[in-house]
């Protein structure tokens, strides 16, 4: 794939907001991600170099967790982490 064009986990990750708090006990559910407790009462769970497969074993945390989903954003790839093909 050339560095122009972007598959299907061609992400930095996702940032992933539920509405309520996520409990501390249930942050082991979510390794690897960071966890912030907005003030308007949701929760932003980012998901750095998350790909589309582990993105879909994630939204399944959150469904088994009865967390309510209000939006999933892919965030865009930093120029230092994107692999480019040689010349």
């Amino acid at each position: 794939m050339s560095d122009t064009s972007r598959g299907l986990g061609d992400t930095g990750g996702y940032e992933i907001r539920t509405q309520g708090h996520i409990s501390e006990s249930w942050s082991g559910w979510f390794e690897g991600t960071t966890v912030l407790h907005e003030a308007d009462g949701t929760t932003l769970i980012r998901c750095p170099g998350l790909d589309q497969a582990a993105l879909h074993g994630l939204l399944a945390k959150v469904r088994d967790l009865g967390l309510a989903l209000i939006s999933v954003s892919p965030t865009p790839t930093s120029p230092d982490t994107q692999t480019r093909n040689p010349d």
